[in-house]
């Protein structure tokens, strides 16, 4: 009896453990399942680049999808979003990426005082010899000698020694402040204080829209004065358009779109670097009189390999834009700092397609501000604009009296 009670416990025994096996067994799969159904959940948010749940990167995602532009409507698998429901994100964005030009009244106050503590220093130097008593001949020379230096022009500077010296504010025992204004009327003079140096877009009866090609040797600051030139017609409230005609050099479309979305100001340009620049010429045209703007300004590339070429360019872009448009104005960009260097340069452009303005940049980095004379004598046409400094509202019509008060102070 006592044997089959052990056996009955024995039995009793194993069948326990078996039990409680199988249930450990169990409960261990289930904790399984659970860790494995976590780290599936963080996989999921890894590749997300989230971090979060499956479900929160899903909803992510769905919130992204609603809010891609309207224009991706359209998917790869031939599905289309309803186009009824505008993209309001993008707007937003844009319109806080536009930044206010300057006034043209705020800019000429503050680059007349950046053209005073620039680096001409040419009438400083004439007044300084000028206010000597008893001037010598060799006082005479260096008069000239300085005005040389500055590119006046020998022509110039001949005709400005010879009316100082049958001044008697010079000549005579005059204080220093009768020798200033002598010296600042025949700088005035040869400057040209009576130039009408109006854009041809401001005048009364002007053309809308009004044609501006930019023309220049590349390295002048060409496409950037074109910028700039578009934040001067927007500041004073007119309607731009910009044609990216530049297309041989690398990424200059690219930096006149930077320009024209500053201030909100649309680029008619090429896909492709080397196209037709007279099609992108002709293109922005179209566009300009679609949009009924104010004024269309066209950026040229700035090669020089030879003359014929040059000409060639230049006069079938003026030829196709004037299918559409009349061309009111050319505006040939000189670097100030190049001085005589750059008049070569200058009567070719003139040559090629009709120069009616100019603009000096790079007038505060230049001690031969007497360019301003010598350009104006040799092409026949005045300074319009000059560029004082690198900031976006550096740009402003050139003003005589501002200018040279400037190199006097």
């Amino acid at each position: 009896m006592n044997m089959i009670l052990a056996v009955v416990g024995i039995v009793v025994a194993v069948v326990a453990l078996i039990a409680v096996s199988v249930w450990m067994q169990k409960s261990r799969k289930k904790d399984l399942d659970k860790a494995l159904d976590r780290s599936g959940a963080q996989t999921v948010g890894a590749r997300s680049g989230t971090g979060q749940p499956k479900a929160a990167f899903e909803s992510v995602a769905e919130s992204a999808a609603e809010s891609k532009p309207e224009s991706s409507g359209t998917s790869g698998t031939g599905t289309s979003e309803p186009a009824s429901e505008p993209e309001q994100p993008e707007p937003i964005k844009t319109a806080k990426a536009l930044d206010a030009p300057e006034s043209v009244g705020s800019r000429m106050t503050r680059l007349k005082a950046k053209l005073a503590g620039s680096a001409n220093p040419f009438g400083k130097a004439l007044f300084n010899i000028l206010a000597k008593d008893n001037l010598s001949e060799d006082d005479w020379q260096d008069v000239e000698d300085t005005l040389l230096l500055a590119d006046v022009g020998a022509e110039a500077s001949e005709r400005l020694v010879e009316e100082l010296r049958t001044d008697a504010r010079v000549t005579g025992k005059a204080d220093a402040s009768e020798v200033r204004a002598a010296l600042r009327d025949k700088l005035l003079d040869v400057v040209g204080l009576d130039t009408d140096r109006r854009l041809n877009a401001d005048k009364e009866g002007a053309n809308k829209p009004s044609v501006i090609i930019m023309v220049g040797v590349n390295g002048t600051g060409k496409t950037t004065t074109a910028g700039k030139l578009a934040r001067l017609f927007v500041a004073d409230g007119r309607k731009v358009v910009l044609g990216a005609a530049d297309t041989f050099r690398a990424a200059a479309a690219d930096q006149l779109e930077t320009w024209g979305a500053r201030v909100n100001v649309p680029v008619v340009r090429s896909d492709k670097d080397g196209a037709d620049p007279a099609s992108v010429a002709f293109e922005a045209s179209a566009k300009a009189k679609a949009d009924n703007a104010d004024v269309l300004i066209i950026d040229t590339a700035g090669r020089l390999q030879n003359k014929a070429n040059l000409m060639d360019e230049l006069g079938k872009i003026r030829r196709v834009t004037e299918k559409n448009l009349p061309v009111d104005e050319v505006l040939l960009v000189l670097d100030a700092t190049t001085g005589q260097n750059g008049m070569a340069q200058a009567k070719v452009f003139a040559e090629a397609i009709g120069v009616t303005g100019v603009v000096l940049s790079k007038l505060d980095g230049s001690a031969k501000g007497g360019i301003v004379v010598s350009v104006q004598k040799e092409l026949g046409v005045p300074v319009k604009l000059v560029g004082l400094g690198e900031g976006p509202d550096d740009l402003a019509p050139f003003d005589p009296e501002g200018f040279v008060d400037g190199i006097l102070d």
